[in-house]
């Protein structure tokens, strides 16, 4: 899209508001990091409406699209600084916004350089965290801020979802299996059939392993590759590690090594396919190394690679709390209590803490209940937040800690 050209947006607050502030600052770049189709591009373009109803002039907006036309051949670093410098005005402020700027190889020391020349605000993109590890890092350290964008939480899925005139069901676990069903990729809100959707995201699957991870990693056997990434999408929110997928992976089949595995992990996280989350005892104060849990940036991810419609709630929900709460930038790990786990620890911006325990529901039984309650009653000597997230309407209160329902929580766009 050239900057001048109407395009009906649905408009991610959530992120604008975060980068309102930035919006005219020049010694700082905004970088948009996401798993590919998450709405990147599309919050950029938010950005430029906002600039431009501002009074921004039209040609004080350049804005390059690297993986469209006529953008698409410009790889090298030269060739960007020319595309740039071709549309510099040095004598105001301009406003550069570059779409998939990891196209370009050592993009970096052309950025550093027009940041240098204090006139221009700007923004990038880039479908993977390649962005910020390497020479934009260590050149920038302090002079970038990164957005972390997600598809869709179950908010903005609603919100969408009428945006665009799309029917969205009342009841919250229809809402509920919806979202999980149908993912939360936006243009698959715009795609009226589950068959459509899941043909869209087994595409993008495809997309990311060839622009995303065979790009940045030499992979011998595809077949290897593809094994390591279902059994990590078939086992989110379990703990794993390492040697134990690798002792899986061997016994059904798929002779593969330790650093292997590592490496395509790496890749499929650096990608965002993947999120770490890192568990944490809670005695020591100490990250346990070794073991990890990984969750989906996008539940469709799940139902794309299988054929199985069974939804198993326990981890699909903890899932839908992980991504809501790094939406909302809590720093998030698994806390261990001597035998018993809290499924997460929030740490928010004020270095506040809160602690969330995830279930479908704790009316099932009297031992349901105290299993989940009992975690968050073994954290002694402080006064954080405690709760128990579930899908129940019959909300309870015990010992201080909060019993919430995850769906209702959520779209009143709630924080922890």
């Amino acid at each position: 899209m050239e900057p001048n050209r109407v395009e009906e947006l649905y408009p991610r607050e959530k992120y604008l508001s975060k980068m309102r502030g930035f919006y005219h600052e020049c010694e700082i770049i905004k970088v948009l990091t996401g798993v590919r189709r998450c709405g990147k591009s599309s919050i950029m373009k938010m950005v430029i409406g906002e600039l431009l109803a501002q009074g921004i002039s039209q040609e004080d907006i350049l804005y390059f699209n690297l993986d469209k036309r006529p953008y698409i051949k410009i790889t090298e670093p030269e060739q960007l600084d020319l595309l740039i410098e071709q549309q510099v005005h040095s004598d105001r402020r301009q406003y550069l916004f570059i779409d998939e700027v990891q196209n370009v190889k050592n993009f970096e020391s052309v950025i550093n350089s027009w940041r240098e020349e204090g006139t221009l605000s700007i923004f990038l993109t880039g479908s993977n965290s390649y962005l910020l590890s390497g020479e934009l890092a260590t050149k920038l350290t302090g002079r970038y801020l990164e957005f972390n964008i997600l598809p869709l939480t179950p908010e903005e899925f609603v919100g969408m979802k009428r945006f665009f005139g799309k029917s969205v069901p009342a009841d919250r676990q229809e809402l509920l299996n919806a979202y999980i069903y149908e993912g939360g990729f936006p243009y698959t809100v715009k795609l009226d059939t589950i068959s459509d959707k899941r043909t869209y995201v087994q595409g993008l699957i495809d997309e990311i392993y060839k622009k995303d991870i065979q790009k940045r990693i030499t992979i011998r056997k595809r077949t290897a590759f593809d094994a390591v990434m279902k059994y990590l999408i078939n086992n989110f929110g379990a703990t794993t590690s390492i040697r134990n997928i690798t002792a899986d992976l061997n016994k059904n089949g798929t002779e593969i090594k330790p650093d292997t595995v590592n490496r395509y992990i790496e890749a499929l996280v650096s990608a965002k396919v993947l999120l770490p989350c890192d568990r944490f005892d809670m005695k020591s104060r100490k990250s346990l190394q070794g073991e990890k849990k990984y969750y989906l940036s996008d539940l469709s991810f799940y139902f794309a690679m299988n054929t199985d419609n069974r939804i198993n709630y326990g981890p699909a929900l903890e899932n839908i709390v992980y991504t809501y709460a790094l939406s909302h930038d809590y720093k998030i790990s698994v806390g261990r209590i001597g035998k018993l786990e809290c499924d997460f620890i929030l740490r928010g911006k004020d270095l506040d803490y809160s602690y969330v325990q995830v279930a479908y529901t704790i009316l099932a039984s009297k031992e349901t209940e105290e299993r989940e309650y009992k975690s968050l009653e073994a954290i002694k000597g402080d006064n954080y937040p405690k709760y128990v997230a579930t899908m129940d309407s019959m909300i309870q209160q015990r010992n201080g800690i909060r019993h919430i329902n995850i769906m209702d929580f959520i779209r009143n766009n709630k924080r922890f």
